[in-house]
């Protein structure tokens, strides 16, 4: 059989070629698996993070955990700017205009550098007041405040991050987002231990070594994620401006300068995105104040619990960024037919991945918990939730995976719709309903039924909808 190459295989998409079943297979797979294995060393780095928060106490832990909501809002919005710029680049390498790719990207970082900067003043504004407002405990919300201080402060790193990587996977190119992307895991972690921690004393071969450590303790943790993004992210835009085949302007003329057009598409694209990251997420911070009362050890639960089932369907998001690259190429050629087919590919995909790791969460709930906290009490609450969880995983991998199909073809209204209405009438209004009987499981039984409820609305859209007609660049 002859070999391809992504490229190769790309390039069939772009100039009409045919392909067979096995050379779609073949791309999807060439694009899912760096994608799902930075998804994955990201979520095993988040499990080195959590651990070593949950090795400070369970105070620690519970003061960026209740955060942590409000910084996943802060992400839904730089991926919600990216993908209004994103998808428009998908949309013109597909159809080999890559002038027209590359003047969407100048416009695509002046456009996010100068959000990131607004947001993130807004977050440092807000940071003294938010522990509060979310219910935090006197003891847990000083920490809280100094930890999204740092965050805020780092999140114009961010929002160019999500930019360079959303524009290099437009364009086909998963492997070096995906190798960055461990790289800023791997880095995450190394200043964490320096960061957080006193000095470590080690004894090998009769040698005493030290290494030294700030003590730093939660600013050590957000310090060291933003050092993390600041390495990866001056590499990442390196890259994209210097080395793409596709994007780079380096040595090339062209205004930086937003245009109306360009503008008024990214808009068009991204605010139902970020209309429901914000919703959806504020939901999300609903239900982090409903759990708050309940006490640090089930907040600390609720946090690790949240990190243990990422490993279960960061898969799925990974599948989905594949999905929207082929969707978005293969609109932008304008061969409905391949497009639809890539969308069954990935979407059957996601769910046979996210039915196996939802599978083996069941099996290994008490040790996943057990590898980020000691304590007893945190990891049979923890591991009670987890196997609630882990029934959702199939319909969460239709929800996630159609999701990046829809937005790979500029659907993004009816899907924000559709993720603001499940999240907010189901999951929001049975949390209320079971937190005074069942306490944090009855939030999890709340969040399992919505999941389940959402996988089917998108497969209903997917089926009957008519998701590839409409925003096409």
């Amino acid at each position: 059989m002859a070999a391809y190459t992504k490229d190769e295989l790309l390039a069939l998409i772009r100039n009409q070629s045919p392909m067979t079943m096995r050379q779609q297979l073949l791309l999807t797979a060439m694009l899912s698996a760096p994608a799902i294995m930075a998804q994955l060393s990201s979520i095993l780095m988040q499990y080195i993070d959590a651990s070593m928060l949950g090795r400070l106490g369970a105070l620690e832990a519970a003061s960026v955990g209740l955060v942590s909501t409000t910084t996943w809002l802060f992400g839904g919005l730089g991926f919600a700017v990216s993908a209004g710029f994103s998808v428009q680049v998908a949309h013109l390498v597909g159809a080999n205009d890559y002038t027209g790719a590359r003047a969407v990207l100048r416009q695509a970082l002046v456009t996010s550098l100068a959000i990131g900067v607004a947001l993130g003043v807004a977050g440092m504004a807000l940071s003294p007041y938010l522990p509060v407002w979310l219910g935090g405990d006197d003891a847990i919300c000083h920490n809280a405040t100094i930890y999204f201080l740092i965050f805020s402060a780092a999140y114009p790193l961010l929002m160019m991050f999500y930019m360079s990587s959303a524009l290099l996977r437009a364009c086909g190119n998963m492997k070096v987002p995906s190798l960055l992307s461990i790289g800023l895991d791997v880095l995450d972690v190394v200043f964490n231990f320096l960061l957080i921690f006193p000095d470590h004393h080690f004894s090998i071969a009769g040698m005493e070594i030290t290494i030294p450590g700030a003590d730093l303790g939660v600013m050590g943790a957000a310090l060291g994620s933003a050092l993390a993004f600041l390495v990866v992210s001056s590499a990442m835009l390196w890259y994209l401006l210097r080395r793409s085949p596709e994007l780079k302007i380096s040595g090339t003329s062209g205004s930086f300068r937003p245009t109306r057009q360009c503008l008024k598409r990214a808009v068009k694209i991204g605010s139902p995105i970020a209309l429901e990251r914000t919703v959806m997420t504020s939901a999300q911070i609903a239900v982090t104040a409903i759990v708050a009362p309940l006490g640090p050890v089930a907040i600390a639960a609720n946090t690790f619990a949240i990190t243990a089932e990422s490993i279960c369907y960061m898969p799925g998001y990974g599948i989905s960024d594949a999905a929207t690259t082929l969707v978005g190429q293969s609109l932008g050629a304008r061969r409905p037919r391949l497009t639809r087919r890539f969308a069954l590919i990935t979407l059957a995909l996601g769910i046979a991945i996210m039915s196996l790791t939802g599978a083996l969460m069941y099996a290994a709930a008490p040790a996943m918990m057990m590898l980020m906290t000691p304590d007893a009490e945190i990891v049979a609450l923890g591991s009670q939730i987890l196997r609630i969880e882990a029934f959702a995983e199939p319909m969460f991998a239709a929800s996630i995976v159609c999701y990046g199909i829809f937005v790979g073809a500029g659907d993004t209204l009816m899907p924000s719709i559709m993720n603001f209405g499940c999240i907010w009438l189901v999951r929001l209004s049975l949390s209320i309903l079971l937190v005074g009987s069942m306490g944090l499981v009855g939030v999890w039984i709340a969040m399992c039924i919505e999941l389940c409820f959402r996988g089917l609305v998108f497969l209903a859209r997917f089926a009957w909808g008519n998701w590839m007609r409409i925003n096409r660049i």
